[in-house]
């Protein structure tokens, strides 16, 4: 059963389709993360699917509603975090976040849901005295106040070190297991790797690719990087055929390979056979960074506003 389903998806300003009839779906207790550049329509598309923005064309049903016209009991099923909020300075973490549960039906235990994003140790603590970090964490309690069925997030680890992105992470796929729908939009490609089953790209107000990281990559048609690091001996003996021209870049040797397992297999063997050291030898099929950058290069500049 579909969570979120998008058909014809338009949304038209002026002479610019910021949304140009994009079509998905997201499971319901899948993470399913938005990517694109600035300027993609990704933000347009999620306040459309919010209830916060109209479209133009195309049928849109989030939790068997329409955002435009769900009204409180739609929006009591969704929780939403922004990429920036303003909050009352004034208030103590436990003040804002017991407000916040307080408005919905089913709403959290403020103190159990202030454990949860870890700002146990701050729950007296006024907000303006919260680093950017803390503040971004108190951004997702106020968004699962309610308990949400779906949970809007939207660039949710920006400001993060690194320990506090991981264990944002960690609280994300807490969340999917616990049955919670996540929609994400990230430029952390890593993150996005990491947390979604599936992802979609956008650019230009179009959906170029959908899929799982894994079938993204796999479809890219992208060649593997085998790479080590050169020695002295490198070079005196002859070099065994590979499916690619072996390439030195300074102190590294690479081979942007079509077949790594049998590239790999003559490399060593070559290597063996010869005695040569293959230093910090490394195979890397194509990340979701790769795919992602070969996708919406390929499209060309975007000469969109935003």
């Amino acid at each position: 059963m579909a969570a979120i389903e998008v058909d014809g998806l338009t949304r038209v300003y002026g002479s610019v389709r910021a949304v140009d009839g994009v079509s998905f779906a997201v499971g319901t207790g899948e993470i399913f993360a938005l990517l694109g550049p600035n300027g993609a329509g990704k933000t347009t598309t999620v306040e459309i699917l919010e209830g916060y923005r109209t479209r133009d064309a195309g049928t849109v049903s989030v939790l068997g509603h329409d955002p435009a016209t769900g009204g409180p009991a739609y929006r009591a099923r969704i929780g939403v975090v922004l990429q920036s909020a303003g909050f009352e300075e004034e208030f103590t973490v436990r003040e804002l976040v017991r407000l916040q549960t307080r408005l919905y039906p089913h709403g959290h235990d403020p103190d159990e849901l202030i454990a949860l994003v870890g700002l146990g140790d701050k729950r007296s603590t006024r907000v303006k005295g919260l680093s950017g970090g803390q503040r971004r964490r108190l951004d997702l309690a106020l968004g699962l106040a309610g308990a949400p069925e779906l949970l809007f997030l939207d660039e949710p680890t920006t400001g993060f070190d690194p320990a506090a992105r991981r264990h944002a992470w960690e609280l994300i796929a807490d969340l999917r297991r616990l049955g919670t729908t996540i929609l994400l939009t990230t430029h952390y490609l890593e993150e996005a790797q990491r947390l979604a089953e599936r992802v979609a790209v956008m650019r230009a107000g179009r959906l170029l690719a959908a899929g799982s990281p894994e079938d993204l990559r796999a479809g890219s048609k992208l060649p593997t990087m085998i790479t080590f690091a050169r020695t002295p001996e490198f070079g005196a003996a002859g070099m065994p055929s590979l499916s690619a021209p072996l390439e030195v870049l300074g102190a590294t040797a690479q081979v942007s390979s079509r077949d790594p397992v049998a590239d790999t297999w003559r490399l060593t063997g070559w290597a063996h056979e010869h005695r040569v050291d293959l230093p910090d030898l490394a195979v890397s099929p194509p990340t979701l960074e790769d795919v992602y950058l070969a996708l919406t290069e390929e499209e060309g500049p975007d000469d969109r506003p935003g």
